[in-house]
């Protein structure tokens, strides 16, 4: 199994929302996902980030087909535009 997260800060926290809830979309629309879950930072210090997500998948494959699908690519054109940073992390596990 391979986990992926990646956290999110945003320029604007009005973009949070949306982000979310395209996130949370994806599950249906990607059928690679085997887990998703996305949750939104409720510290709000200065070293947190707005938004994480955690996802799960059966192979690095499926990672990667997950990466060039047209629903993911979609969602990668909107943050472009609304993120301050954007970090990952991706390895093998359980």
């Amino acid at each position: 199994m391979i986990t992926h997260i990646v956290f999110f800060k945003f320029k604007d926290a009005s973009h949070i929302a949306k982000a979310k809830n395209d996130l949370l979309a994806l599950k249906a629309k990607i059928p690679q996902i085997r887990y998703l879950e996305v949750g939104v930072d409720i510290l709000r210090t200065e070293r947190s980030y707005d938004l994480a997500l955690v996802t799960k998948f059966d192979s690095l494959e499926d990672l990667q087909s997950y990466q060039v699908h047209p629903a993911h690519q979609e969602f990668v054109k909107f943050i472009a535009e609304v993120k301050e940073s954007v970090v990952a992390v991706d390895y093998e596990s359980a």
